[in-house]
C-alpha cells in the first residue's frame, strides 16, 4: 500500500470548506446547493454527499471499529472521495474487509502525535511540555493533571495529529493544514441521545460521547477556539441548530448567515 506525504498538500487549498459529520442536523442541510464548497466527510457521513451527488475532496477514519461494522459505509468514502486519510489500523482493516477498493486511490496517512501502536511514547506530560515553542503543535500542558495534557491541536497533518475522542477535531487539523480559512462544522451535533443520521434504533453503533465530552471534546474544541483561530486566517463555523457545542466556543451561523460569508 502506497502512500502519498502530508507534506505534499500542506497550504494547497484556500477559501472555505464543510466538515461533514453524522449528526442527524447534518440531513437537513442543503449540501446540493453548494457544489463548489469542497467537503471533507467521514465515516457514514458519506451518505450525505452520495444522497447529495457530492463527491468529497477527503474521506477520513480513523476508528478500525467504524470500518469492521460499517465495511460498506467505508468502502463508499474510499471509493468516492478524491482522497483518503486513515490510520494504519484502519487501513489493516480495510484491507481485510475491502482490499479491493484501496487499489489506485489516493491515500494518506493519519498518525497521532506521540503513540505508537495506540500508546504514548513518552508520557502525555513530557510531550506536552517538548511542543509548547512548536508553532504547529498546540497543546494544554498540566503538572498536575494528565488529561489536559492529551488534548491538542495540530496545523500540520505531517507531525501528527490529535486524536481528541471524535472524528470533526481530526478532519478541522486537516483542514488548517491543506490552507483552508474558513470551515462549516455540518452535522456536529454531539448528541448521542439524538443518534446519527444513518442509523436507526438497534443498528446503531455505541456512542463514547457523553463519556468523552466534558474531558476531551469540549477541551479540544476550546483549545482550537483560543489557541487557533484567527479572523482572516482560520475560522470555524456551526451551523447545526441543535449542537452541544457552546457558541462561545464556536459561533453559530444560520443558512442565511452562511450564504453571506460565501459571496
Amino acid at each position: 500500500m502506497l502512500f502519498d506525504s502530508f507534506e505534499h498538500n500542506f497550504q494547497s487549498e484556500s477559501g472555505p470548506v464543510f466538515i461533514l459529520a453524522s449528526g442527524p442536523s447534518a440531513a437537513e442541510f442543503p449540501l446540493h446547493e453548494f457544489p463548489s464548497v469542497p467537503v471533507i466527510a467521514m465515516n457514514g457521513s458519506i451518505l450525505k454527499c452520495e444522497a447529495d451527488s457530492i463527491r468529497p475532496s477527503f474521506y477520513l477514519c480513523d476508528d478500525p471499529d467504524f470500518i469492521e461494522s460499517r465495511a460498506v459505509l467505508a468502502k463508499k468514502g474510499v471509493t468516492q472521495a478524491e482522497s483518503t486519510a486513515m490510520t494504519a489500523d484502519c487501513y489493516a482493516a480495510m484491507s481485510a474487509t475491502a482490499p479491493d477498493c484501496l487499489r489506485n486511490k489516493h491515500l494518506f496517512l493519519m498518525s497521532r502525535v506521540n503513540r505508537r501502536n495506540r500508546r504514548a511514547i513518552i508520557s502525555d506530560r513530557r510531550f506536552a511540555w517538548s511542543i509548547r515553542n512548536d508553532p504547529h503543535l498546540h497543546s494544554y500542558f498540566s503538572l498536575l493533571h494528565a488529561k489536559p495534557n492529551r488534548v491538542g491541536f495540530s496545523t500540520n497533518m505531517a507531525k501528527g495529529y490529535f486524536g481528541s475522542r471524535t472524528v470533526p477535531v481530526a478532519a478541522l487539523q486537516l483542514a488548517y493544514h491543506l490552507g483552508f480559512n474558513k470551515a462549516f462544522l455540518l452535522g456536529v451535533d454531539l448528541n448521542p441521545s439524538s443518534g446519527r443520521f444513518y442509523e436507526q434504533g438497534d443498528e446503531a453503533m455505541p456512542s463514547t460521547l457523553d463519556k468523552d465530552f466534558d474531558e476531551y471534546i469540549l477541551p479540544s474544541f476550546r483549545l482550537m477556539a483560543e489557541k487557533v483561530v484567527s479572523p482572516g486566517k482560520f475560522e470555524v463555523f456551526n451551523m447545526s441548530n441543535n449542537s452541544r457545542l457552546p457558541s462561545s466556543v464556536v459561533p453559530h451561523l444560520s443558512l442565511d448567515d452562511l450564504s453571506a460569508c460565501l459571496h
